[in-house]
Order: C-alpha cells, then structure tokens, then sequence
C-alpha cells in the first residue's frame, strides 16, 4: 500500500549520489546572482593581452629578418682582406666561409671589365645564382694590378654592392677568399635561402 497522501501511481525515483548532491547544489544556487568583480576582470584581461617573449620567438623575428634582407651588415676589413656579414649572422658561419669550407656552385671573373659593366654582370649573377637556390658562389674582382695605380677599384665597388640594394637582400655574407681561388683579389659570397 502506498504511503499516506500518495496514490497508487506515483513512482519512486531512486538517485545516486551525484545526483543528490546536483539537486542540493542546485537548490542553493537558485536565485544567486553573480559577484561583479571588476578587478579579477581588468587582470584577467591584462594576463591575457601580455605576450611574453621568449628566446625561441627572438630567433624567429631574428632569422626572419636575416631571410627577408631586413638586418645590417658587420662589416670587418683591412686594406687588402674585406668581409662582411648580416648583424647577428652566427659568426662559425663566417669562420667556414673564410676558410673556404662551403662547396662553391658558381663563379664569375671581372677582370676587363669596367665599373658599369662588373655591377651589371655581378647583379644578374647574383640574381640568378639566388634563384637557383645557389648557396656559396664566387666573385673574382682582381687586385688592380692592371688599373691606375695598382688601385682595386671592382673590390672597393664589391663593398657596397654587395651589402645594398636589390643584392644585399640576397647575400648572408661575403669574405675575401683563400689564395687558392684567388686571395684577396677574389670573394666568397654566401648567399640567403
């Protein structure tokens, strides 16, 4: 027979106790009204806009810079040696160039040329070794031996072709090369990827 006051169709429902506590929690929280907590809010949205830089980023935006021909060059020369490197180019980078470690997959030699002619040559070399996908090529300048007074002026040219404009957006590095593929009166050109 069914309790006092319940008819014969009513059911028992049978909770667990998850379910009870959901009921009572429920119970609770009826009619609560959130806390306005205007400072937990002004944090939180701070923590969220702060973006901590950490190393791992700084050498991305720094090798993104060094790829796109964004960064300056370090230049290092003395009268008859001239090298020069984009900023912050890892500097084993430069000693293999120097030592003439890296494969050299095109040349190209000035020697008869004049300044209007070696900027034209060098700049399609340049241009189309790049796009080749060339990485290490080489430039033979000569040493003046054969201009007024024994000045090199296609070197002294080289500099700053080399580290301006349309090339120096394609080239990571360039040092005077080893006596073998001819001294100082050539260089080695790394160029960027």
């Amino acid at each position: 027979m069914p309790p006092p006051g319940e008819s014969d169709s009513a059911a028992y429902e049978v909770l667990t106790e998850e379910d009870e506590e959901a009921a009572i929690l429920s119970q609770m929280m009826d009619g609560a009204m959130p806390i306005e907590h205007k400072r937990a809010e002004k944090q939180h949205r701070i923590k969220d806009t702060i973006h901590t830089i950490d190393d791992a980023e700084l050498v991305m935006r720094h090798l993104d810079e060094l790829i796109h021909g964004k960064a300056d060059f370090d230049i290092a020369d003395t009268d008859e040696y001239i090298e020069a490197s984009i900023s912050g180019l890892d500097r084993r980078i430069v000693k293999k160039l120097r030592k003439g470690e890296y494969s050299i997959q095109a040349h190209i030699d000035l020697h008869g040329m004049n300044r209007e002619e070696a900027r034209g040559a060098v700049a399609t070399f340049i241009d189309r070794s790049f796009k080749s996908g060339k990485k290490c090529v080489l430039i033979v300048h000569g040493r003046g031996l054969g201009s007024e007074n024994n000045i090199p002026v296609l070197k002294e040219k080289l500099r700053a072709w080399l580290t301006r404009g349309a090339m120096g957006k394609k080239v990571l590095a360039y040092t005077s090369a080893r006596p073998f593929d001819g001294g100082t009166g050539a260089v080695y050109v790394l160029l960027r990827s």
